[in-house]
């Protein structure tokens, strides 16, 4: 995929449109800061876990994004996704990078602080 002009092969397969995950639940009751605080933990880390910075970037912004332009930036970004809510992805060069559902969406028991 080296020109403007080229496109995917039947070799590599189809490309999986993403989507929001299905509706999940925390273990328990979390606010909105609580899980604020959690994402940005996982962030701050996740080039720890390997694969490469400019691909966390993406992954993130991609999380951070509504669907149409998450499309876009793992697309642009040359990410590879296994499951189409993006919690499972590799790059170009086969890292693995597991997203949990808490950076990607809110859980279904998130409550007001107080």
């Amino acid at each position: 995929m080296g020109c403007a002009g080229s496109t995917q092969s039947q070799a590599e397969g189809p490309v999986k449109k993403i989507r929001k995950p299905k509706p999940w639940k925390h273990t328990q009751p979390i606010s909105k800061g609580e899980l604020v605080k959690m994402r940005e933990e996982f962030w701050d880390t996740a080039p720890h876990y390997g694969g490469t910075k400019e691909i966390w970037d993406a992954l993130r912004a991609a999380a951070e994004a509504d669907i149409s332009l998450a499309q876009t930036i793992v697309d642009s970004a040359g990410v590879i996704v296994q499951n189409n809510d993006l919690t499972t992805c590799y790059d170009e060069r086969g890292a693995k990078y597991d997203l949990p559902k808490y950076v990607l969406s809110e859980p279904t028991n998130l409550v007001e602080e107080s």
